[in-house]
């Protein structure tokens, strides 16, 4: 059986250290080849891909616009009349902040054009916030079950397609040979850039869908019409994202 001092291996030149390296662990590795990230070159993605990225920036930075602006008119209304939510507004408030200024630099980044409507998305979502949030809480807390049911179905959709539709052909960085994806562990099967994309995305995804929880604890579904409040906020938060992504 073949043996390899790491230490030595981590000496020699790349190409004989990935031939050692694959001849000493292709077969416990056995699911996945070899290459990483360090060996590899992304190849270009086609104008689809690239076009599909920009609208799911430019509608996620969007929609996190709007969530930002949702929290800020609830918050001005509930925290002082309802002391006990303030701290549970206040940490959903943030993470949405946080998820916009994210947003923002990827659009940054990537020279995305933003929504020519967002200074809408802006009033609409302080409108929503603050005007659900007087009604009581139970209407803000269903606001939020609607808003963040809409948006976590629309992070899913956009994982389907991230993780199905963007294979990018993979070449050894030393050869310029293309490489199979047998070849390549499984992390390096994703161009780095698209797997921290797919990380946020998902990341943000469950964050609202606890946002959801957290808002169904907080009565949600006793707000009176609760059917009727959470599926005209759907079709709004919809019409929303239909628009953001083309506009």
């Amino acid at each position: 059986m073949l043996s390899i001092n790491t230490k030595q291996v981590g000496r020699l030149p790349l190409l004989l250290r990935k031939a050692l390296t694959k001849a000493s662990t292709g077969a416990a590795k056995g699911k996945g080849g070899t290459l990483t990230h360090e060996d590899v070159e992304y190849g270009a993605m086609s104008k689809a891909q690239k076009a599909f990225l920009d609208r799911v920036i430019r509608v996620d930075q969007a929609g996190e616009l709007g969530a930002n602006y949702i929290y800020m008119g609830q918050y001005g209304v509930l925290a002082t009349k309802y002391p006990h939510l303030k701290p549970i507004l206040k940490h959903m408030w943030e993470q949405e902040i946080y998820h916009h200024d994210n947003f923002n630099r990827l659009q940054t980044e990537r020279r995305v054009r933003p929504s020519l409507l967002t200074p809408f998305w802006k009033m609409g979502a302080v409108a929503m916030g603050a005007g659900t949030a007087l009604v009581g809480k139970e209407a803000a807390m269903a606001c939020t079950v609607a808003v963040e049911t809409v948006i976590g179905g629309h992070y899913n959709q956009q994982l389907r397609v991230l993780m199905n539709q963007y294979k990018i052909d993979a070449y050894d960085r030393e050869t310029g040979e293309l490489l199979s994806p047998e070849q390549l562990t499984e992390a390096a099967r994703t161009s780095p850039e698209l797997t921290k994309l797919k990380d946020m995305i998902s990341t943000f995804r469950d964050d609202e869908l606890e946002h959801l929880d957290t808002a169904v604890e907080n009565d949600a579904e006793k707000a009176v019409p609760y059917i009727l409040l959470t599926e005209t906020i759907k079709f709004v938060c919809r019409g929303a994202i239909w628009a953001a992504e083309r506009v």
